[in-house]
């Protein structure tokens, strides 16, 4: 599954270097005087409203794209599980294969590595030297950390707030004052604050002769087995923008879906229960700003009503778990029970779909499968885990994070806290009784018996 892109100037693509030459005296000092960007895409791999990358195309002589699959993320937990598994770390593959395709459309293209991401920089740097280091500024710990080892390669760097719907200089408070129940948060939001407007796409790239753009690393090169397509997945998930648009636009506009969300977003079958934008979201294939401009528009052109609305307050929720997180710092992940249990065999039945309760087994079914699971899904699955299993909610969480192809460490952490009855929810937990949930979300055992009866039955492999 190694990628060949097409693109013959500079090699782009192709994982090649094109003719290379001993520099002279005089091309070292040319090259020295160019202010040379490079730009370290995480998780925004998009070209439009990326603030990274269309600052950089604006500031530079030169822009190099750069993208790592670091190899922090493709460890093996202490679960006996991958961080990354195949189903996300094919995801993710797509959207940085993607993020290349449009980036050579522009006249630039994406150096892609594996390995350490400050050791590969610096290996760039080596080469040509660098001006900066324009990236996207994260706000959880380990992406924290990695950003500081980046840091101390001793390149300027320049970081952008990129992810959230509401920027965060735009705040009506203090980071320290972050109300602590999201209500408070979403109506001082729509009170006092205002969204930015959508940036359009750079223009033209400039990149700097005789780089090796690299391949793309094949799942087995990260440790991983290859996928298989499950016939009875919501959606055909394909990661990057290109295809993120495309979920838009059949969303919105061809199908006219945008007017019921509020009343079909706790389904559990079929594709178009709910917009499905979380993966390209997690990703930073589409940004939160897009999506409220579509809304928007979709309000002027169709009609507004309490289900736009609802999309842009699940946006909304997406950014209090964000600015949260960034408050609270590493204390975010270390909100752990001294009193609960090691994970033992009832927490492998529970991720392989074996409890014996038909819903939470179906719905871990699906997600092993396919990467996927509903809304309504998870809060079951999290609560009986974490109330009728007693097992410790972070070795859900890390379950989530593994198999989850639209795993957001800042969504995923905080809902987790906020079902255990440690994060942000003024009732101090949440207990589903499974059986009520399934009977009235499940009335028919549709969704049980989709993935119950089929349990086993052989799939395709890709």
């Amino acid at each position: 599954m190694t990628d060949h892109l097409a693109g013959e100037k500079n090699g782009k693509g192709t994982g090649k270097k094109s003719n290379i030459v001993v520099s002279t005296a005089e091309e070292i000092n040319e090259k020295m005087s160019k202010r040379r960007i490079l730009v370290w895409f995480r998780n925004d791999l998009r070209v439009r409203d990326n603030a990274t990358l269309i600052n950089a195309v604006k500031e530079g002589d030169e822009v190099i794209p750069f993208y790592c699959f670091d190899d922090h993320y493709y460890q093996v937990l202490p679960y006996g599980f991958p961080k990354t598994g195949s189903f996300r770390a094919s995801f993710i593959r797509e959207s940085v294969s993607n993020l290349r395709e449009n980036l050579e459309k522009r006249g630039g293209s994406l150096i892609v590595r594996k390995g350490n991401t400050a050791h590969e920089i610096k290996k760039i740097n080596d080469r040509f030297p660098l001006h900066a280091i324009y990236f996207s500024e994260e706000v959880t710990h380990e992406e924290i950390v990695l950003g500081k080892e980046v840091e101390i390669l001793g390149i300027p760097v320049k970081k952008f707030w990129n992810s959230t719907l509401y920027h965060k200089n735009d705040l009506p408070f203090e980071e320290k004052d972050i109300p602590w129940v999201f209500t408070d948060f979403r109506k001082k939001l729509e009170k006092y604050s205002r969204v930015r407007a959508e940036e359009k796409a750079p223009g033209i790239i400039t990149l700097p002769e005789e780089i090796m753009w690299g391949e793309l690393p094949a799942l087995s090169e990260l440790g991983l087995t290859e996928i298989t397509t499950d016939p009875r997945r919501v959606l055909a998930f394909k990661g990057g923008e290109k295809q993120a648009w495309q979920r838009l636009e059949e969303y919105f506009w061809q199908k006219d879906l945008l007017k019921g969300y509020k009343q079909t977003r706790n389904g559990l079958l079929g594709p178009d229960y709910s917009s499905k934008f979380s993966p390209w979201l997690a990703l930073g294939c589409i940004s939160p700003i897009s999506i409220y401009c579509q809304v928007q528009d979709y309000e002027q052109k169709r009609q507004k009503n309490s289900s736009t609305y609802w999309l842009v307050f699940e946006l909304i929720w997406r950014d209090f778990f964000r600015f949260t997180a960034q408050k609270e710092g590493n204390y975010f992940f270390r909100r752990k029970e001294r009193n609960l249990p090691e994970v033992g065999k009832s927490f492998d039945n529970w991720r392989k779909g074996k409890t014996g309760q038909t819903f939470v087994d179906a719905n871990m079914i699906e997600l092993m499968s396919t990467g996927f699971m509903s809304n309504r899904g998870r809060q079951n699955v999290a609560s009986y885990l974490i109330y009728d299993l007693k097992q410790p909610w972070y070795a859900g969480a890390a379950w989530f994070e593994s198999q989850l192809i639209d795993y957001d460490v800042c969504s995923n952490y905080g809902n987790w806290t906020y079902i255990a009855g440690i994060g942000h929810d003024p009732r101090k937990g949440r207990y589903f009784k499974v059986d009520e949930q399934a009977e009235r979300y499940d009335p028919q055992g549709e969704y049980i018996g989709l993935w119950l009866e089929k349990r086993g039955k052989k799939t395709t492999t890709v």
